[in-house]
C-alpha cells in the first residue's frame, strides 16, 4: 500500500494553547515548551498523491508550513464553528498563484448558505458541494465517510477506511449517536473530543477526558486518541499531568500537533 497517513494538524480546542489572555499552568507550559503548544483542531489526509484537509482552523497557515504541505486537493468541513472553518481564506492565494483551479469543498448541508454569506470573495476559490451522511467518498485507496456526531449544530465525524486500517475522527462530539456507534465499533483508531479536563460545561456538545475514555471502551476501539483538548476547561491541565492520568489506560493516547497515524497498520509514527 502507498504511504497513506492521517496527520493531526492541530489538537486544541477553541482557545488554543497558549491563549493570549490566559496565564494558567497549561498556558505557561505551552509558552515555555513548544511541544505543549496546541493549535486549533484539524487534520490532513494524504493518499495516492492527494492531500485532503479536514477543517481549516484559524491556525491553518502555520500548520501547513510546519508540516511542509504545499498542495491541497480537497477540503471537508466537519461543522460551521469558527475554530473549524476560520482559516479557510488561507487557501485563496494558493489557488490564485499556484493551483490555478478551484478546490473541491464539501460543506455540511446547513452551512452552504452561511459559507456564501461569510465569504463571497472566495466563490472562485472553491467548487462547493455538500457532504451526505453515510455516503463514502473515494480518495485513492481510501474511503472517507461522514457520520453524524452529537454537537450543538449539524456536525460530522469521519470514518477513514484503508484496506488495513479503520480510523474514526470525531473532534467535536458528546458521545456518539446510536446510528453512528455501531459503524465505528472496533475501529483501529478512535480520535475523539476530550475538551474538558474536569467538569463538562457543555455535556450536549463535548466530552471530558473521562467521558472520551469511556466512549473508547464502549466502541471497543483498539487505540483511543484524545483531541480537541483545552488546557483551561474546567480545571487547568498541563500535558505532563495529562500523560500521568493516561498511564492507567495503555490503549489511550493524548494527541499532539503533528501526530502522524499511518493508514497501513504500522502504528503511530510521531
Amino acid at each position: 500500500m502507498s504511504n497513506a497517513a492521517f496527520i493531526l494538524l492541530g489538537s486544541g480546542a477553541g482557545p488554543g494553547a497558549p491563549s493570549f489572555f490566559c496565564d494558567c499552568v497549561g498556558c505557561r507550559e505551552a509558552r515555555e515548551h513548544p511541544a505543549a503548544i496546541r493549535t486549533r483542531s484539524g487534520a490532513l489526509l494524504t493518499t495516492a498523491g492527494q492531500q485532503v484537509l479536514i477543517d481549516t482552523p484559524p491556525d491553518l497557515r502555520q500548520q501547513l508550513l510546519r508540516e511542509r504541505v504545499s498542495d491541497v486537493d480537497t477540503l471537508f468541513i466537519t461543522h460551521w464553528h469558527y475554530d473549524h472553518f476560520g482559516g479557510i481564506g488561507e487557501l485563496e492565494y494558493y489557488v490564485k498563484l499556484k493551483r490555478m483551479q478551484p478546490i473541491t469543498l464539501y460543506l455540511p448541508p446547513s452551512a452552504r448558505e452561511l459559507f456564501h454569506n461569510a465569504f463571497p470573495a472566495l466563490e472562485e476559490i472553491f467548487t462547493v458541494q455538500t457532504w451526505e451522511f453515510f455516503r463514502s467518498y473515494p480518495l485513492g485507496e481510501l474511503l472517507i465517510t461522514p457520520l453524524p456526531a452529537r454537537h450543538s449544530i449539524e456536525t460530522a465525524g469521519f470514518m477513514v477506511s484503508s484496506p488495513t486500517v479503520r480510523l474514526a475522527y470525531f473532534p467535536d462530539t458528546a458521545g456518539l449517536p446510536p446510528e453512528t456507534l455501531p459503524l465505528v465499533q472496533g475501529s483501529d483508531y478512535l480520535i475523539c473530543d476530550a475538551t474538558f479536563s474536569g467538569e463538562n460545561w457543555f455535556p450536549n456538545s463535548h466530552m471530558s477526558i473521562a467521558e472520551a475514555i469511556e466512549l473508547g471502551q464502549q466502541a471497543e476501539a483498539k487505540t483511543v486518541i484524545l483531541t480537541h483538548i483545552s488546557v483551561h476547561y474546567s480545571r487547568p491541565l498541563t500535558s505532563v499531568e495529562l500523560q500521568q492520568q493516561l498511564a492507567a489506560h495503555p490503549h489511550v493516547r493524548a494527541a499532539h500537533d503533528g501526530m502522524v497515524i499511518p493508514l497501513s497498520g504500522e502504528g503511530v509514527k510521531r
